[in-house]
């Protein structure tokens, strides 16, 4: 049974989950029935779709590696981060790299997952993960995809100031610790076998078994490529690629099957290369 929690609220009204529930790169589709906890009081509450930037699995924090994604656990706990305080802040850009990584939730939420230490946005305390990046130089972006946004900020001129406004996710539970994986289940039905919910961008949810093993090091490895290449991470794009070159047999047919199902993405030649070379790497037990 999973159990939905909506952080920083306080109403004690009845609700249940509305059809569409952001993750961290799409939409939750079909889960309208499940059971919603609130932050302060455990009760039941409503909440806008649009108010919710990105939810984790098992963990109040905003933990960038629990984002919720393409799959999951049918014991799991998901946790929903809304949206809290504004703020501005003004940068002088004095490096071609700013050192965000950005993803988004499907739904018009592009938020910062990584901010890599040394960098510009590192120096500049206001900015932090987790924030929901709404205006570039008052230029609304919220209804932007989280690659459209990292090209916005690679393309602001060096020697420049420029302006963002942010959102950040509400606070709450700060002293609680992330779900225990322990449990009375062993370990292997939960990271190995077990029943999860595979979620798509389009199309409903459906019960599948989990990747393999190798599909998941597959995964991981074109997702770090998506952040190298592109400035974003984003595992359900990755899964897709993966499940893309599972019956390819070279890098022309992978990059066909990739422009019929992603083709607005426009991925350059040498990335999709690097893609079917990691997929090949995952099939040979090459990757870690």
């Amino acid at each position: 049974m999973l159990i939905f929690i909506v952080l920083g609220m306080s109403l004690g009204r009845q609700s249940c989950i509305p059809d569409r529930v952001p993750k961290a790169h799409g939409n939750l589709e079909g889960l309208v029935s499940l059971p919603v906890a609130a932050a302060s009081q455990g009760s039941l509450i409503f909440f806008r779709e649009n108010k919710i930037m990105f939810c984790t699995l098992n963990t109040h924090k905003a933990d960038m590696d629990k984002l919720l994604g393409a799959q999951i656990g049918l014991e799991d706990f998901i946790f929903a981060h809304i949206k809290g305080q504004r703020k501005e802040v003004e940068v002088l850009k004095t490096d071609d790299v700013l050192g965000l990584t950005i993803t988004d939730n499907g739904t018009g939420c592009a938020f910062i997952k990584r901010i890599k230490e040394g960098s510009l946005m590192d120096q500049t305390k206001m900015i932090c993960v987790g924030d929901h990046i709404e205006t570039i130089n008052g230029k609304n972006v919220s209804n932007c995809r989280h690659y459209e946004v990292a090209k916005m900020l690679k393309d602001l001129e060096k020697g420049q100031m420029f302006k963002l406004e942010l959102i950040e996710p509400m606070k709450a539970f700060e002293k609680l610790e992330p779900r225990s994986k322990g449990g009375t289940l062993p370990e292997a039905k939960i990271s190995r076998g077990r029943e999860t919910l595979r979620l798509r961008t389009k199309g409903p949810a459906t019960v599948e078994e989990m990747p393999s093993e190798v599909e998941e090091k597959a995964i991981k490895k074109v997702d770090e490529l998506l952040e190298t290449y592109m400035g974003i991470r984003d595992i359900e794009l990755a899964a897709t690629m993966v499940e893309a070159g599972r019956d390819k047999k070279n890098p022309d047919e992978f990059a066909v099957a990739l422009d019929e199902t992603l083709g607005d993405f426009a991925f350059p030649d040498e990335f999709v290369f690097d893609v079917w070379g990691a997929i090949g790497d995952a099939k040979q037990g090459r990757l870690e």
